[in-house]
């Protein structure tokens, strides 16, 4: 076989290529979708679209995945040549390297199992087993000797040899040939095969072509049978250059050498069927093939040296087995050695799949769920607002209402104080005297009771009702909040009223009120000019009546000289025509009949009308005592503080009014706050189901990438499988 030839064993090199590619895309693939999942388990908002048990079991596809791929990149094509001692096991490999790599001289057998494979490296080397320690060799003597002066070598040891690829072209396609001591001088075989054959993928076996099959060598190919399904077995007749001898018997010879090996592999090991396993048998001589390959490799003729004849049909043979060995092997390492993967690979992204289509449909239900729960609070959002405006202008109305109320309570309750005013001032005992600090201090104890006494009488009469108003319209507030908030806030809405009763505060400020009354207890004769006047006038008339009688006093010059009865008299007519002048026709009326009167009665009725009047100046003189001066006190007490107070009726009515719509538009407000929380809890809601429903469709979009993902690396396995290994060799 030319080496520039194409060699088939490259067909598991790009296998095994193709292969590692895929699962490293895998790999990759199987690490992006865990942390896929575990970010999507541990997150807060998306409970259950990923649980616990999927992310276990990404972790194992991850685990079983890394094993693969370091297996992978182990894999190589094995053979194993098995044989009697001196059956030129190590020389057929030798032959196949096209080089003197292993010990193969007469007297030599091989001691131990011995592995040789390539390396990227120019200088060959060993290592035995236990020890990764490299051992140089660089001749083949040195490599014999190294082996039979290690005492630590026997026949179930291996001993791995690393020859440069650059010096053995079959070394190049990750070919492993394995030697064996001979299957003749062991009893250890099962550990044998347990050790070093169920890895092979092809088994060669050398036997001694100037001898039969022997029961050691048919033994212990049962014994791997039994432990591997049929394996893949070829037997090379060895040595057969010594036919040349006896020429005659040439064809009998190979047809019983034949019958013999195709009775075992068909009939007794049942590993080929009658038209595989003749193809399973060569006649060869390896020590020809390698001498005449060593000789072509130095330049020297192929034929050259001591070669019997028909050695080109050997040779050809040779070639014929190496050819079809390696077409063989090929196709079979690639079946054994990686098909059981793409299985594995093909289930891992089957689980997979399943998995991202689990996180799919659930974040698609958590998705739906989602938009229907931000629907409906987007609803009642709308709802809230639009009846809390609604319920704001009626609100306000029902405050004006009930402020109005009040007022008019209030209102109807100051009347009814000041109707009882002076029953409430005759009530008022205290030690009295017309002494000026004293009568002050008399005074100032009265307003004080009279404004402790009304604000007791108003809070009487109307603190119990404003309170009623005040609860039912806090309640009536309540009631038509309390549909507009979440059911759990509904029941606690009552802790938001003021938790003390509200009380109107009826702060007449009645001393500041009465600062300026004054207050006459200086004897009045109920005849005198003063009270008359008073008492016809009124007291704004009498007050402007005494102002002009002082100036007509200053005008006519009577401010410094005494007057006699008669002029007094007529002044006072005088001066009574001029206020009578001032004030109405009736009171000029009066003096006209009193001059009348005069003039017709004559003085005997003025005598008796000074007299009664005496007697009456007198008797009232007499009866001027500390209470008549309380008495009088008391009513024009009573009558400057009935005009202050119906004065404020309309003040205080509003400002207690005022105090109830501070109140309730306190508590509205109160209450009003609950329902913008509640606005608020019902944005925040909507915003976090936003962001929810964004990180699902994330999920989705994601979970759906990696499912393609695992689709498309299930397209590449197949096609691996259909091109590497269903295809035909």
């Amino acid at each position: 076989m030319d080496q520039e030839d194409i060699s088939p064993l490259k067909h598991f090199v790009v296998a095994k290529r193709t292969i590692s590619t895929i699962f490293d895309q895998l790999q990759e693939f199987v690490r992006e979708g865990s942390g896929f999942v575990e970010e999507t388990w541990h997150s807060e908002d998306l409970e259950q679209v990923a649980v616990e048990d999927q992310y276990v079991q990404m972790q194992a596809c991850a685990r079983k995945l890394a094993i693969i791929r370091e297996v992978l990149g182990r894999r190589h094509m094995k053979v194993a040549f098995f044989g009697r001692t001196s059956n030129g096991k190590s020389t057929v490999i030798n032959a196949m390297l096209r080089e003197r790599v292993l010990p193969s001289s007469i007297g030599h057998t091989t001691n131990c199992f011995l592995s040789v494979e390539g390396t990227d490296g120019d200088m060959a080397y060993l290592t035995t087993e236990g020890f990764d320690e490299r051992r140089s060799i660089e001749t083949v003597n040195q490599l014999a000797h190294a082996l039979h002066m290690d005492p630590s070598l026997d026949s179930g040891c291996l001993v791995r040899m690393f020859w440069p690829k650059t010096k053995c072209a079959l070394l190049r396609d990750d070919l492993v040939l394995m030697d064996s001591p001979g299957i003749d001088v062991t009893s250890e075989l099962d550990s044998w095969i347990d050790k070093f054959c169920l890895d092979a993928d092809v088994f060669v076996l050398v036997a001694n072509a100037e001898s039969t099959l022997m029961n050691t060598e048919k033994h212990f190919f049962h014994r791997v049978s039994e432990r591997i399904s049929k394996p893949n077995i070829f037997i090379l007749n060895n040595r057969w250059d010594v036919s040349v001898s006896e020429p005659e018997f040439l064809e009998d010879v190979r047809k019983q050498h034949m019958d013999r090996c195709v009775s075992f592999l068909m009939d007794e090991l049942r590993v080929v069927d009658a038209r595989q396993a003749p193809k399973r048998i060569f006649f060869v001589s390896a020590k020809e093939v390698l001498s005449s390959r060593v000789h072509r490799a130095q330049g020297m003729p192929e034929t050259g040296g001591a070669l019997a004849e028909g050695f080109q049909e050997r040779l050809r043979e040779f070639q014929s087995f190496e050819r079809t060995f390696e077409e063989f092997i090929s196709q079979s390492a690639v079946k054994t050695k990686f098909e059981q993967h793409t299985i594995r690979g093909w289930q891992i992204t089957e689980s997979v799949k399943a998995i991202m289509d689990a996180i799919n449909i659930a974040s698609a239900e958590k998705k739906v769920l989602s938009l229907e729960e931000r629907e409906s609070l987007m609803d009642r959002l709308e709802f809230v607002r639009n009846q809390l405006n609604v319920l704001t202008e009626d609100v306000k109305e029902k405050i004006k209402a009930t402020a109005d109320e009040v007022a008019a309570k209030v209102t109807a309750a100051m009347l009814e104080e000041i109707k009882g005013l002076s029953a409430l001032v005759d009530e008022f005992c205290s030690d009295f005297s017309p002494a000026p600090n004293a009568l002050a201090l008399y005074k100032s104890k009265l307003q004080a009771y009279v404004e402790e006494r009304m604000g007791k009488n108003l809070v009487s009469r109307c603190s119990s009702s404003i309170s009623g108003y005040m609860q039912s319209s806090q309640r009536d507030i309540m009631d038509s909040l309390r549909p507009l908030l979440p059911p759990t806030a509904r029941g606690n809405l009552h802790l938001h009223l003021p938790s003390h009763r509200f009380e109107v505060s009826y702060d007449l400020k009645f001393t500041t009120l009465c600062t300026d009354f004054q207050g006459n207890v200086e004897f009045q004769f109920s005849l005198g000019w003063t009270a008359l006047v008073n008492r016809f006038l009124g007291p704004a008339n009498t007050k402007r009546a005494v102002i002009l009688l002082d100036e007509s006093i200053q005008a006519a010059g009577f401010a410094t000289t005494p007057m006699d009865p008669e002029s007094q008299e007529d002044l006072a007519i005088s001066m009574a025509t001029k206020m009578a002048s001032y004030t109405s026709r009736a009171s000029m009326g009066v003096v006209v009949i009193g001059g009348v009167v005069w003039r017709c009665l004559g003085w005997r009725v003025i005598v008796l009308s000074v007299s009664l009047f005496g007697l009456l100046y007198l008797y009232e003189r007499l009866t001027w005592t500390n209470g008549s001066r309380e008495r009088a006190l008391k009513q024009q007490f009573v009558d400057f503080a009935t005009q202050r107070l119906l004065a404020i009726t309309p003040i205080t009515s509003t400002h207690c009014s005022q105090q109830v719509h501070q109140e309730m538009v306190a508590t509205f407000s109160r209450l009003s706050q609950q329902v913008d929380k509640s606005e608020g809890e019902l944005e925040t809601d909507i915003w976090r189901l936003n962001s929810r429903i964004q990180r699902l469709e994330g999920v989705q979009k994601h979970s759906k990438t990696l499912r393609h993902k695992a689709t498309d690396l299930e397209r590449q396995l197949e096609i691996f499988t259909s091109q590497y290994l269903h295809a035909t060799p």
